[in-house]
């Protein structure tokens, strides 16, 4: 989670949006910036259902580059598995419209402190 949390303190949104709390200039200050320094970029997309529909809620992605791509592949991973077979075995489940023996993983909403939750417009209430 650590690790997570140091990509999203040091992320610049990838393009501009009035509901960021700060201009145009400044937002554009901070992409010049992280060109030299951080390198990870922002930005809620739709999330989707099973079926690929989008959905209402937002899931957060997140771009790597320079250093930070080399501490994801040097230090932050825990584990890689394959479990492409597992996915093929969920997959007939969706194509066969059987939702309720899906397993999907458990879902909750992360808060971080106040500034980092400002910033990525979270708050206690989704």
């Amino acid at each position: 989670m650590e690790a997570f949390k140091k990509y999203l303190d040091n992320a610049v949104y990838s393009s501009y949006n009035e509901k960021l709390e700060l201009s145009r200039e400044e937002w554009q200050n901070q992409v010049k910036d992280q060109v030299k320094e951080s390198s990870v970029r922002l930005q809620w997309d739709p999330d989707h259902d099973p079926f690929g529909n989008k959905l209402e809620r937002r899931a957060i992605q997140i771009g790597l580059r320079n250093d930070f791509i080399k501490s994801f592949a040097q230090e932050d991973i825990i584990l890689i598995e394959n479990i492409s077979d597992f996915v093929k075995e969920q997959y007939q489940f969706v194509l066969n419209d059987d939702l309720y023996n899906l397993m999907i993983p458990e879902e909750k909403s992360l808060l971080f402190d106040d500034n980092l939750n400002k910033k990525l417009r979270l708050n206690e209430n989704g």
